[in-house]
């Protein structure tokens, strides 16, 4: 009867999350409706060093949560190679076509900054050289 209990509140909570995840369509909306601009990095999580860097110590970090709630829509396309970390199909299937539309070199990380028509603003081929002030400045610019 636990296990029945907890299987259960445990598909209750991955429907929620999927019913949670915001698309990229919905990120540039919300990047219109709030006059935002959208920071879209392309991220190999469990294999790309450098994709793993770049979220602790830019994504993650208290100066840059505090900027980028107030000035962008962030989106992250996460290509996992580990069958533990596989996202859903349809998680997949959208980040598929992003890359297709802004990453056919297939790089990692990519990092690019957006405007709410999702036009490129600013590109990043790699790990930011610069620090976390500087890329937040250059953000801002």
């Amino acid at each position: 009867m636990k296990i029945a209990g907890l299987l259960m509140l445990l598909s209750f909570t991955l429907t929620a999350q999927e019913t949670n995840r915001v698309t990229f369509e919905q990120s540039l909306e919300k990047a219109k409706t709030e006059n935002k601009k959208v920071l879209l990095f392309f991220s190999g999580s469990d294999w790309c060093a450098p994709c793993v860097k770049f979220k602790k110590y830019f994504v993650t970090t208290e100066p840059f949560l505090q900027f980028s709630n107030e000035n962008l829509v962030v989106f992250n396309a996460d290509f996992p190679r580990l069958k533990k970390n596989q996202l859903p199909a349809e998680i997949m299937q959208e980040n598929e076509k992003l890359a297709e539309k802004y990453n056919n070199n297939g790089l990692f990380p990519l990092i690019l900054l957006l405007n709410n028509k999702g036009e490129i603003l600013k590109k990043w081929e790699h790990y930011p050289t610069e620090t976390l002030d500087e890329f937040i400045a250059k953000l801002k610019g």
